[in-house]
């Protein structure tokens, strides 16, 4: 994997040269060898095409889906650069704008960057919408304060136009790297024009893109303009696909008179069996029809949607009392829109949308059991601290492949420390190699470090499926020395408190134990008396504690310059002294 890695890094990216002003390089998603259009299911199938639905699907589906479905709405790409000006240009096949919804998101993009630290930021791109589209994202910062390696960008596509010729430029000698799919299972959504994107002021604004980078998981939108009605076609499509939750959320397109209220019943009781026969585990949720904001003044739409709300809660009634697991219901008054969320009194603005997104975080939250808190340690974020040793991506996916071909008893979560140790997956940065094959590998143990990890990338990953389909006996975790310069010891320990909690609601059966952090140079008191507070805690969540770090002092409560490389990381004597301590609790029952 990492040599792939190398070798697209290579392939797309050019080490920087002095050039002539102006002068760029073009990339288009034919160049890639992998999928790169994130948000498509059946990319092995389309390879380059940027639509939604695979070609088979136009002899199956009504010809309105169809059309639809070759709209790019939740449709993204990613890529890192470092380059100060980015310019996307494309063709799109319909009218620019619609009469209620501006070309920014009809036929527009939205390009988001992340720094270093996992935050998200929008670049403000200028922009023509001529035969061909052009957006010009100019005066980028091309780094963060951690390395010159770029930042990830996000490309968010149309909502309401099909787009072709698709071409991202930046100027020559500047590092543009294309990231593939996300290997993380997806929410997809199947639903109307609020979903499909209407009407959003730009892509980015879309409830369905806006959860995808709160959740900071890929979303599939199947939001179909008028069309999203429970169709068996589309039902059983969304049967090929391995999600994380499915939201069903159709209700605007199939109140009456589009469909006899009893029918609509039938509808929805029919999708849930259908995907629970083939999902027998995935959670479904079914959202309720968001209401209608003129209908104070407008009183005759007001049944409409209160007779399918009603029809939605006795289908879900009749599904409950069947015992169909897994099932969920988000209501109207969770969305919680009011009469400034909406252009038209149907689809809802940027404010509405945001309402929409944030109603589904919640519930998401709830079902998937991934709470958040108010302090940075418990709000989960993956990073890119350090490129140049490690492609953190990489390896998070690397543990996935893992999880799904080679069983582990043990897992040892951590940051550089742990990653530096040894085991799979395998890596460059190994100190401790020996004291891993000596203590830890009788036990069949799974290195679960990354380098430069805090508590809230740690709870992110556990967020991100590294603890689905496997079943180890005992977790050891050791994580928050890089928490100590931006963190206060509580906030370390609640963070430590949601990630554990976040653990066992994923792994209910494993054993967890906590490892009191290990001792660095110049932090040696202020890590003793952390140390008390993370035993405090593993005390009152009824997990173990372990403190194996205590023989790398000296009596004079200073760390022992023998056993380390930098003040702070183990080296091979240090590790081999760690793996001896770890014995009692690898042992333990």
């Amino acid at each position: 994997m990492k040599q792939l890695h190398i070798f697209f890094f290579c392939l797309f990216s050019v080490v920087a040269l002095a050039q002539a002003p102006g002068e760029l390089k073009w990339w288009k998603p034919s160049d890639s060898p992998f999928a790169v259009i994130d948000g498509q299911a059946w990319s092995n199938e389309m390879r380059d095409t940027i639509q939604r639905f695979p070609p088979r699907a136009e002899s199956v589906v009504r010809k309105a889906v169809w059309n639809l479905s070759r709209n790019s709405a939740g449709l993204s790409i990613r890529f890192v650069s470092d380059a100060p000006q980015i310019i996307v240009r494309y063709k799109i096949t319909g009218n620019a704008a619609l009469p209620h919804m501006p070309a920014t998101g009809v036929s527009g993009v939205d390009l988001y960057g992340l720094d270093s630290d996992g935050n998200w930021h929008l670049a403000n791109g200028k922009y023509s919408f001529k035969d061909t589209v052009l957006y010009n994202f100019d005066k980028l910062k091309p780094n963060d304060n951690y390395h010159k390696l770029g930042r990830e960008y996000r490309l968010f596509l149309p909502l309401y136009n099909s787009v072709r010729d698709l071409e991202i430029g930046v100027p020559k000698g500047s590092i543009f790297t294309v990231l593939p799919q996300r290997m993380e299972k997806p929410i997809v959504v199947y639903g109307t024009s609020i979903a499909q994107g209407a009407c959003a002021s730009r892509p980015g604004m879309a409830w369905t893109n806006i959860l995808a980078r709160k959740l900071d998981r890929t979303v599939i939108n199947l939001g179909f303009s008028g069309n999203g009605r429970l169709e068996k076609e589309v039902i059983d499509l969304l049967n090929e696909i391995d999600a994380k939750v499915f939201v069903l959320d159709c209700l605007p397109n199939l109140i009456y008179p589009i469909v006899e209220r009893k029918e609509l019943q039938t509808r929805i009781i029919e999708s849930v069996k259908s995907l629970r026969a083939k999902h027998p585990n995935t959670p479904i949720l079914l959202t309720e029809h968001d209401g209608y904001t003129e209908s104070y003044l407008v009183p005759h739409r007001q049944p409409l949607f209160e007779e399918a709300n009603q029809d939605l809660r006795e289908a879900f009634a009749q599904l409950t009392a069947e015992k169909v697991p897994n099932l969920y219901l988000l209501p109207i008054s969770d969305i919680n829109m009011d009469l400034d969320c909406m252009v038209d009194g149907t689809h809802p603005n940027d404010l509405g949308m945001m309402r929409y997104a944030v109603a589904y975080e919640k519930k998401l939250r709830e079902i998937l059991q991934q709470p958040i808190g108010v302090l940075k340690t418990q709000m989960p974020v993956r990073h890119n601290r350090e490129p140049g040793s490690y492609h953190w991506e990489e390896r998070h996916n690397e543990i996935l492949k893992l999880n799904r071909t080679e069983p582990s008893n043990v897992l040892m979560i951590g940051n550089s420390i742990t990653h530096n140790w040894g085991g799979k997956p395998l890596n460059n940065r190994i100190k401790g190699a020996d004291a891993w094959q000596k203590y830890l590998e009788p036990f069949h143990a799974r290195n679960f470090g990354f380098g430069w990890d805090r508590v809230e990338n740690v709870l992110w990953r556990v967020y991100h499926d590294e603890l689905d389909g496997i079943s180890p006996e005992k977790i050891i975790l050791n994580i928050g020395t890089n928490n100590l310069h931006l963190n206060t010891d509580d906030e370390i320990v609640q963070g430590l408190k949601l990630l554990v909690q976040a653990i066992q609601a994923q792994q209910p059966k494993a054993k967890i134990t906590l490892l009191g952090i290990y001792p660095r140079r110049e932090q040696e008191s202020r890590i003793v008396t952390l140390n008390k507070g993370i035993q405090a805690l593993a005390k009152s969540i009824g997990v173990g504690y372990a403190d194996i770090g205590k023989p790398l002092l000296l009596k004079n409560g200073k760390i022992d310059e023998a056993m380390f490389s930098d003040g702070l990381h183990p080296n091979a004597v240090g590790y081999d002294l760690l793996g001896k301590e770890l014995q009692p609790v690898l042992k333990a029952n």
